[in-house]
């Protein structure tokens, strides 16, 4: 299709990803690689409880991203749900959320660069790992560059491919249990999920640590809303994607575990191995972990075109909201002619370029991975500050009666901004993310303070000038 086809947005991009895309993409963003490789980490933690803390998750990521969907489906031409902070609680806010989810965009991108170089070494063990990256950034980064429709039908098959691994999954775990396939491990049946049940089979702490890993696998869901902004009927795309998030976390995240503990019990579950590859193993599949490597391999490749389209979006709200005259608004607040911003995507594809000198040495590797943990917890600030610019927007003239409303506000609201911050403080209770949680305060208060002071500033030499 010629971009003629597509309605042209005021700042030039094109509203040209269809329902099929974006719905794709809302399922590829709710499955993230942590279901393949790390739910065997969270099951042999909790056993059957980990499906209580998967629902009671995916109960607060809906209620946020209902929060999110009734912003945008009041106002449709934002391209970043950030965006709604800078209106909502101000400029400075804004800035201090545009920034920190931006750089936190960036870390993504190098480590599912990282991540892909490694599955890659699962057939070419020899094959530079900085040649892989190399390969995989060019192409992605110019499937970005092209046009969005071109990430979203890159989205498409890339979810395609992990949605019909997890039905394979099911759909074999179901027909097992009927048949009660014997396994080395006993008899596939439902009955190995409430065999010896306990609440908090290895404590109550392990099931607490729990939270923030699964926190994390789902983390990335908001991707969704950040396509509105180039979607051909963004109303009813946003209603329909994020109505349909709790259902996609009951089939894709809650199903499969339930599979997987009915074939393998859940006390031979093992944090080191791939639940996924078990099964199939255990189903008579010779080359279950080439299969799974595969969805694997995809799965972070999907995420990091996810995180370069997003980077580019965010970094080009940045640019908009800048100051006159400045760096940012003349080079990046730019929309190419294939109605992308080109500018902002390419700085971004340019810092992830850095991801190969990560592996030259372990000092690097592990500070690598500090910095890594600590944009991941920011993430949890910025969910909870987009929960207080709901609250102001149904306090604003914005406010649509009659619009797509967040369920049982009143309650539900203020409950999902505690149910961040609990989660957020757990972090300090769990040893290996004591670091990440400090190193996150550390930037809320340093950055966060030069923000509000420089925002200061800038009103009044604005005020002063008028």
């Amino acid at each position: 299709m010629a971009k003629s086809d597509f309605k042209e947005n005021q700042d030039g991009t094109y509203r040209s990803l269809s329902n099929r895309h974006v719905q794709m993409i809302a399922i590829g963003g709710t499955i993230g690689t942590g279901l393949f490789l790390g739910s065997g980490s969270t099951i042999s933690k909790t056993g059957p409880s980990v499906l209580i803390v998967y629902l009671v998750l995916g109960l607060f990521f809906f209620l946020m991203m209902r929060g999110i969907g009734e912003m945008f489906y009041s106002d449709p031409s934002h391209h970043t749900f950030v965006s709604f902070i800078t209106k909502y609680l101000g400029n400075a806010a804004g800035r201090f959320t545009g920034w920190t989810y931006w750089i936190g965009l960036v870390f993504v991108c190098m480590a599912e660069l990282t991540a892909v170089a490694t599955y890659v070494k699962f057939w070419f063990p020899n094959f530079p790992s900085w040649i892989v990256e190399l390969i995989f950034l060019v192409v992605l980064a110019g499937v970005n560059l092209i046009a969005a429709r071109f990430f979203g039908e890159a989205e498409f098959w890339f979810a395609l491919i992990k949605i019909i691994a997890i039905v394979a999954l099911i759909v074999t775990g179901i027909f097992m249990v009927l048949r009660q396939t014997s396994t080395p491990l006993g008899h596939a049946s439902l009955t190995n999920i409430s065999h010896n049940y306990q609440l908090f089979p290895h404590g109550a702490f392990n099931f607490i640590s729990s939270f923030p890993m699964v926190f994390f696998a789902f983390q990335g869901i908001e991707f969704v809303s950040i396509t509105i902004g180039e979607a051909k009927d963004p109303r009813n795309v946003i209603k329909k994607a994020v109505n349909e998030t709790l259902l996609r976390i009951l089939l894709f995240y809650v199903g499969a575990l339930i599979v997987i503990m009915a074939i393998i019990p859940w006390t031979s579950v093992t944090p080191d191995n791939s639940p996924f590859v078990q099964v199939f193993e255990l189903a008579g599949l010779p080359a279950a972990a080439a299969v799974i490597n595969f969805v694997v391999l995809t799965s972070a490749a999907s995420a990091l075109n996810s995180a370069i389209f997003s980077a580019g979006r965010h970094f080009y709200q940045l640019a908009t909201e800048a100051r006159e005259g400045g760096v940012l608004k003349k080079h990046f607040a730019k929309i190419s002619k294939t109605g992308v911003p080109a500018t902002s995507i390419l700085l971004t594809a340019a810092l992830v370029l850095v991801t190969p000198i990560m592996s030259l040495s372990a000092a690097t590797g592990s500070v690598f991975t500090i910095v890594t943990g600590v944009s991941s917890d920011m993430y949890i600030l910025v969910y909870a500050l987009t929960m207080l610019a709901h609250r102001k927007y149904r306090k604003s003239s914005d406010y649509l009666e009659n619009g797509f409303k967040m369920p049982w506000y009143n309650v539900s609201s203020p409950l999902t901004i505690a149910f961040f911050l609990v989660i957020f403080i757990s972090l300090f209770f769990i040893q290996e993310d004591i670091i990440g949680a400090v190193g996150a305060i550390i930037w809320a208060v340093v950055f966060g303070g030069y923000v509000v002071l420089t925002q200061k500033k800038l009103d009044q030499t604005h005020a002063s000038s008028n």
